[in-house]
């Protein structure tokens, strides 16, 4: 073979050697181009989304004490919400003035998504309508998540009350007016609320003796100090079945399937709905999607197997609401209970 061929097989392999270097060149450009694409969604997506890569957990603030009824259904979500969502949630207890204190302590919490609150009707509904000095405003400063459970309220009688009927027992009422007392929990609380709402509904006149818990009003009551209470189903249960107290109804939309045998307060032909209710809070100003990512979150806790078992032993019901239906709720119960309260005529003290 003469030189010019072999100067023209070296001319050939040159340009297939440059051509090959300028193809691998370009799939890199290519692989570097989309590699920054990737990082750049990835950046952006967790500028959308809540993240635990800072290491903080979640600080769930309770308007109440330890080992009481918000405290026990909040611990019992808890567990699945963590693990399901994937951040730790320390539980940080701030009661006093029917959860007023937890709850102005968390509208007034940054609104990053690393506090939330843990909130009910007390400090929701009610103490607002009852203090015109509350320090927040339950609709303007706080983002609803989720309503997490109801909990029926059942009316109670002490035995030797002579009532075995809701008819029965407001009969007797108003046959003594001002000469029978109930107990409450507290100025405010919930169980307080529910025995002025049967006032109001039933046009009675019955004294309130209030104790500092739900536990003392219901030892109150079995010791025959007070003639009845509206109590907590889960709590009342035990006193029930030992016959220490007898029931007579239950104060929500429907009868409980725990006591399918108590009629409600409405089957008497009262206008009366209340029962207890749960649900948890952002701060005004915390993100949509972060919002949105918890509430779909603690919906699934509330789906799990062992929530709604832990749930089913507290005659306690799991809902999961939108925010917008939770919403809806705060401001419908706000409504009733500002009624409510000026009917009866009623202030903090």
């Amino acid at each position: 073979m003469d030189a010019a061929v072999y100067a023209g097989l070296a001319d050939v392999r040159t340009c297939i050697s440059e051509q090959t270097v300028m193809e691998e060149k370009m799939k890199l450009a290519r692989t570097i181009a989309l590699a920054g694409l990737l990082v750049a969604f990835s950046l952006a997506a967790a500028a959308q989304t809540p993240s635990d890569s800072d290491g903080k957990p979640i600080r769930l603030i309770l308007g109440s004490g330890a080992g009481g009824p918000v405290d026990t259904i909040a611990r019992i979500v808890i567990q699945d919400w963590s693990d399901i969502g994937g951040r730790q949630i320390v539980v940080d207890n701030r009661a006093g003035a029917a959860g007023l204190i937890g709850a102005d302590m968390a509208a007034k919490s940054p609104p990053d998504g690393n506090t939330l609150f843990f909130g009910f009707s007390g400090p929701l509904a009610i103490v607002p309508n009852l203090n015109p000095n509350t320090p927040y405003d339950p609709v303007r400063d706080f983002a609803p998540i989720s309503q997490v459970a109801a909990a029926p309220y059942v009316l109670l009688v002490h035995p030797s009350v002579p009532a075995k009927s809701v008819a029965e027992l407001i009969a007797l009422a108003k046959s003594r007016p001002g000469k029978m007392h109930f107990s409450s929990g507290g100025n405010g609380v919930g169980i307080h609320m529910a025995s002025e709402l049967l006032k109001v509904a039933a046009g009675v006149d019955i004294v309130h003796v209030p104790y500092k818990g739900a536990a003392p009003a219901t030892t109150a009551l079995m010791s025959g100090e007070v003639d009845m209470m509206f109590n907590g189903l889960s709590s009342a249960l035990p006193h029930i079945k030992a016959g220490r107290v007898r029931a007579l109804a239950v104060g929500g939309p429907a009868r409980s399937p725990v006591v399918p045998e108590l009629p409600t307060v409405q089957e008497s032909g009262f206008r009366f709905n209340t029962q207890g209710w749960y649900g948890v809070l952002a701060p005004r100003g915390t993100p949509r999607s972060v919002v949105t990512t918890q509430h779909q979150v603690l919906v699934r806790a509330l789906g799990t197997a062992r929530v709604k078992a832990a749930f089913r032993k507290l005659a306690v019901e799991p809902v999961g609401s939108t925010p917008e239906e939770f919403a809806t709720l705060i401001r419908e119960e706000g409504a009733q209970w500002a009624r409510v309260i000026k009917a009866a005529g009623l202030k903090m003290r």
